[in-house]
């Protein structure tokens, strides 16, 4: 049995943190939208956290490269169900964006039948940081909230076309 890696468990702890998000987001309690909001905001954080420690430890491992885009998927979805039940977000932003991640997930199983691991591209990095700040944006209320969304739905279309574009060698 292997041990638990710094990066693992920061992993874990953002899974753990959606719970609480969801608590804190459905719940009538004061300030509950900006406590979600804080909470979303520090498990989008671990998210490059934990790579960071990862490469600096080097302790990248196949696990963390599996679970750790799972856990942003698990957070990111969580955000716009709750966003598309408040009215904040249409169901079809949550949809293309959610769907987006299915495909792209489907296409990394495919390519790891095949023995080939497929790295989050630079665009799919810019995706995630947008979305997330597009989630605290609309958690918050803030004005532009929706501008970001709509930013981050564009950008999340492309990086999947671009994974899709990119490994079109494995469909032939």
């Amino acid at each position: 049995m292997r041990r638990l890696t710094l990066a693992t468990a920061i992993t874990f702890i953002r899974i753990l943190l959606i719970p609480v998000f969801m608590f804190l987001v459905s719940s009538s309690l004061p300030y509950g939208d900006t406590a979600a909001a804080v909470i979303f905001a520090i498990a989008a954080l671990t998210d490059s956290l934990d790579g960071y420690a990862a490469r600096i430890r080097k302790e990248v491992t196949r696990f963390g490269q599996l679970v750790d885009p799972l856990a942003d998927k698990l957070l990111v979805t969580a955000a716009l169900f709750t966003l598309v039940e408040m009215g904040r977000v249409s169901s079809w932003i949550a949809v293309l964006i959610v769907g987006r991640e299915f495909a792209v997930s489907g296409l990394r199983i495919v390519a790891a039948v095949e023995g080939i691991v497929i790295a989050a591209s630079p665009l799919a990095k810019v995706k995630t940081t947008l979305q997330m700040v597009a989630i605290v944006a609309l958690l918050l209320q803030w004005p532009f909230g929706l501008v970001l969304m709509w930013i981050a739905t564009v950008v999340t279309f492309l990086s999947g076309l671009d994974y899709f574009y990119r490994a079109r060698g494995l469909f032939g």
